[in-house]
């Protein structure tokens, strides 16, 4: 039976470079929350937080769903990050080095599950995603909030 996660990144930094952190929300198809957390990732620009978000988005819901069901589950990570969605799509080329590195991290992270799909969001249906990353950054560390 293959099931819908719906996974709300965000990533962004104080500076580009400066203190970068992720928060991400891991929904199931209706968009109830199950899981979200927010993570200080140490320097980075906010593009690099984007893709940091997303890969560890990926990492986390396989290990929440474990391997065998990831394998039949489908993915929608719904970033408001336009140029990492568009990269992602195939729209945009990587041209950054560093990127780069995190496009393929992201791509073999993809290929647990059956299907991975990226969508961009308007920043305003991110808030959750958002508040995580900001309180990552406040030192309000709340790395792993069960919802369920």
């Amino acid at each position: 039976m293959e099931e819908l996660f719906i996974i709300h990144t965000d990533g962004g930094s104080r500076g580009n470079p400066g203190p970068a952190a992720i928060g991400v929300v891991i929904c199931d198809a209706k968009e109830n929350p199950l899981k979200s957390y927010g993570e200080k990732i140490g320097i980075a620009t906010n593009n690099e937080a984007e893709y940091q978000a997303a890969i560890s988005a990926l990492k986390k819901t396989k290990q929440l769903l474990g391997a065998e069901s990831a394998k039949r589950a489908s993915i929608e990570v719904r970033a408001d990050s336009e140029l990492m969605v568009r990269q992602m799509n195939g729209q945009y080329k990587v041209r950054e080095e560093r990127l780069r590195l995190l496009f393929v991290e992201v791509w073999n992270a993809m290929q647990d599950f059956k299907e991975v799909r990226f969508k961009h969001i308007p920043r305003e249906q991110n808030a959750l995603a958002d508040k995580m990353l900001n309180d990552a950054l406040d030192g309000n560390d709340q790395k792993t909030q069960t919802l369920f």
